[in-house]
This record gives C-alpha cells, structure tokens and sequence, in this order.
C-alpha cells in the first residue's frame, strides 16, 4: 500500500492533465487514509471483572465457531484430548492488532507456511499459514492455544512473542494483515461466555473462565 501511493504520487507529478492529476491525487489519498485506518492500535483494558485464568479475546472480530474438537496432535495439549474451539473472524475493516489472551508463560511456538484459503473457510484452521501459540498459566489447567491463521488477502502474521516469554493477559504481541482468523482452543474445563455471531474486542471481551 505505502509503495503504491508513492507510485501515484510519481505519476502526479509527470502527468499534465489536471483532471487526471485530482483523481490520482484522490486516489492517494484515500490509500494513505486506509493504511492509517488499517494499522490503527486503540487503547484497551481488561475487564474490571477479570481474574487470573480467564481467556481474554486476542482478536478484534466476529464469533463464527464455537465447537468441540479432538486434538489432532501433540502439541500443547495430549493428541487425541478433547477441547473447545473457538474462533474469531476478522474482517480488513477490524482492528488488526492480537493482544495475548491468558497471563502465563509461552510454553509452545510453531510456525506453519501454509495455504491461504478464505479465512471463513474451515479448512483454514489446518491448511493455511499460521502461528499457533501456546500459554500455560500458574496452574495445569489454565492452558490456552491461539492460533494467528491468514486468510485470502491477510498473506503477513506478526508475533513478538517466543517460547519461554512470560506474558500478560491483554498485552499487544503481534498482528495479522488484512483480513484473517483467530481460533482458540481451551480444555473442556472452560466454561464459554461468548455466542455465536457476537462481536468481540481484543483485550477486553471475556472469552472463557474456569
């Protein structure tokens, strides 16, 4: 986007024709305005209900799933173990920022160079580019796993988080591009406090508590 609007900041300038000149000028200036908008990183604060252990929404969204699932592989949670899943669809006009959903320490990190299906597409989860990160709490079974999934146009994720880094419940750590999904997956000891279709705000919006 940056690179593009240098483009037609060039062209501008060569080109005499002063209404094409206002409308590239437009143009422009309706990039830059989008790019402003798209990387905005308002303010948040936990709930003033908060408590340790409770999962914090990381993303900014829609609710789209909120299912069980099994384990498919050993990762932070024993393949094979039943868990909750809930994910977050996230449109190019939500902000982008993740911020982390349980204080604890990262206790799991992989990156997958995937495809980049729609993100509303279920077959995302498992096929598309991501990070999957793991946090365990101050105790077993606070344990949550988040997974920064692309989408179609979304093809960049950020993480500035690493295994053995002690995070904080609502706290930035990275971001997805342009569009994508989070999916979340919990122990079934959680109990869900978000329906489907809910709109949800990262770090203030309770997810799940024990």
């Amino acid at each position: 986007m940056f690179i593009v609007g240098i483009i037609l900041c060039g062209l501008i300038i060569f080109i005499d024709n002063l209404v094409v000149q206002v409308l590239l000028g437009a143009l422009t200036a309706f990039l830059w305005l989008f790019t402003l908008y798209f990387f905005r990183d308002p303010d948040r604060r936990l709930p003033s209900s908060y408590k340790q252990g409770d999962i914090i929404s990381p993303a900014d969204g829609k609710v789209v799933v909120i299912e069980e699932v099994i384990n498919k592989e050993d990762n932070l949670f024993p393949k094979g173990e039943t868990l909750n899943q809930v994910s977050i669809f996230l449109s190019p006009l939500n902000v982008h920022v993740n911020r982390i959903p349980l204080s604890g320490t990262v206790t799991f990190l992989k990156y997958i160079n995937g495809e980049y299906l729609v993100a509303f597409d279920h077959k995302s989860s498992e096929r598309n580019e991501r990070s999957e990160i793991g946090i365990t709490g101050s105790v077993d079974k606070e344990k949550i796993m988040f997974k920064q999934i692309a989408g179609f146009v979304a093809r960049r994720i950020v993480y500035d988080v690493s295994e053995g880094s002690n995070v904080i419940a609502g706290e930035r750590f990275g971001m997805i591009k342009f569009g994508s999904r989070m999916d979340l997956l919990m122990r079934k000891d959680y109990n869900v406090k978000v329906s489907i279709g809910q709109m949800v705000t990262a770090g203030e919006t309770l997810i799940a508590e024990l």
